[in-house]
């Protein structure tokens, strides 16, 4: 579930109450959340989502009481300029600035969070446009306004359902990615060993292209079964594929990039998979080499953002 979606269910759980929703919309330095983050405030003080990872909550839970009483947007900011800025700041150096909305039709309508989130399980972007003097939100992209593209979920396409991928789907589902584990195999693709994972039993050519990935996916393959691996780096080859990736040696690397040449793809192409997978960290062991992988994912799918 994306950030977007665990608002929209806390938001839909508490519709008949009084809410307000913070927004960080700018940031500087080393701010622990990025611009368009949010924090749901309802108005017993419960709250779901955080704008700076715990350093200036305390506040804005102050702040959105005043809004939720007086239905007056308001504006924060935050950093160690200000005087209090080890009660209320961001000691660790970055800056940030905060709106406070009363959720409401005429600030920021429920329904754009329910639009957001919707958009994004179906794979669209959806943009929010914010006056911020007035502290009125509406669907589109309004020129001179705070706009937050809310964008689909990432996806990690992993190819065979061996001990590595049971860590590595644990590990990106954690990072809000959407995981989907792809193998012939029956006795390997079982819920028991993947439980909650998304599984797909088609041969990996049939399934990433049906799947479709984009510059916000990755596809990793993990078998160590030519059969199965090579099938599924073709077509996430032939795909705007975000990030490719394949376990193992340099020396498998190199006898997998000779294949791949034979069956036509040229070496701008190769060039795309990453061998061996993941970022060096001299990972010991299945959780390990998971996490290098989904470093080495996160670091190519944010510089698509570049």
């Amino acid at each position: 579930m994306t950030e977007t979606e665990k608002l929209w269910a806390k938001a839909r759980e508490w519709r008949d109450d009084p809410m307000a929703l913070a927004t960080v919309i700018s940031t500087w330095g080393s701010a622990p959340r990025p611009r368009g983050s949010h924090m749901l405030i309802n108005a017993d003080g419960r709250f779901e989502g955080s704008v700076s990872g715990g350093c200036v909550e305390g506040d804005i839970l102050q702040t959105a009481a005043s809004v939720i009483a007086d239905g007056v947007a308001r504006s924060r900011s935050y950093g160690v300029s200000i005087d209090n800025a080890w009660e209320v700041g961001l000691p660790c150096g970055g800056e940030i600035a905060v709106l406070v909305q009363p959720v409401s039709d005429h600030s920021f309508p429920l329904a754009l969070l329910e639009e957001a989130a919707q958009a994004g399980s179906s794979g669209h972007h959806f943009t929010i446009s914010t006056n911020l003097e007035s502290g009125v939100s509406r669907a589109g992209d309004a020129p001179g306004m705070f706009v937050n593209i809310y964008r689909p979920p990432r996806r990690m396409i992993i190819v065979g359902a061996v001990q590595i991928a049971q860590s590595l789907a644990a590990i990106a589902q954690h990072a809000n990615v959407r995981t989907i584990i792809v193998d012939p195999r029956g006795r390997f693709l079982t819920p028991e060993r993947f439980p909650g994972v998304e599984l797909d039993d088609r041969w990996p050519d049939e399934a990433i292209a049906a799947l479709k990935p984009d510059s916000a996916t990755a596809v990793v393959t993990l078998s160590h079964d030519t059969k199965i691996d090579d099938p599924g780096l073709m077509a996430a080859l032939r795909a705007p594929t975000g990030y490719i990736a394949a376990l193992g040696s340099r020396k498998s690397h190199a006898a997998r990039l000779e294949r791949l040449a034979a069956a036509g793809f040229s070496a701008a192409q190769l060039a795309r998979i990453e061998g061996p997978a993941g970022i060096d960290i001299a990972a010991i062991g299945p959780a390990e080499i998971a996490l290098s992988i989904c470093a080495g994912m996160v670091k190519a799918l944010n510089g698509q953002n570049d």
